[in-house]
């Protein structure tokens, strides 16, 4: 099976990656659902609030805490491809690299100003519109060891142009 990891900053691009992956028939396991799942099951809220609460307070137990959940997802799916959708810690790509022999890490990025700009305008329930809280959750997901994932990748792709051109620099990830 190859597993295909996509990592990057809120706003960079991941949700495009994966949107196409499925429209190939690829099954896309993103990880921030699962901390979802994890915020609803215990009665709180669905914001950036929570989320960061309950994701920063499993972490304390086990770094990979999100990449076990996830493994356990992908082993279930009969599929040639997965692609995995928000891996936030070089403890998380330490584990998918030791579970699936063909793991690839891709991060997408763009600057602080595309991203802010995507963001305030995707409208998700967790997404943040101002600036400043805007810096801030850039700060928290540095602190979760985003930065260190990025640097593990196997591939980076800018996200600074047209989605026209995005959807051209990723498409060669699926074949």
């Amino acid at each position: 099976m190859k597993v295909i990891g996509i990592t990057g900053m809120p706003g960079s691009g991941k949700t495009e990656v994966a949107k196409l992956a499925k429209k190939r028939g690829i099954p896309v396991v993103r990880m921030g659902d699962l901390v979802w799942k994890e915020v609803k099951q215990r009665g709180l809220e669905l914001n950036d609030e929570s989320v960061g609460k309950i994701a920063t307070e499993t972490r304390k137990e086990d770094l990979a805490i999100w990449a076990v959940k996830t493994i356990e997802v992908i082993e279930h799916l009969r599929s040639k491809t997965v692609v995995i959708d928000g891996i936030r810690s070089g403890a998380e790509v330490e584990r998918f690299r030791s579970a699936f022999p063909n793991f690839q890490l891709v991060a997408i990025n763009a600057s602080q100003k595309t991203r802010f700009e995507r963001i305030s305008g995707r409208g998700r329930v967790d997404d943040i519109t101002n600036r400043r809280a805007f810096v801030e959750r850039d700060k928290r997901e540095i602190m979760w060891g985003l930065g260190e994932v990025i640097a593990l990748a196997d591939t980076v792709i800018i996200n600074e142009s047209s989605l026209e051109v995005f959807r051209r620099n990723i498409a060669g990830l699926f074949e």
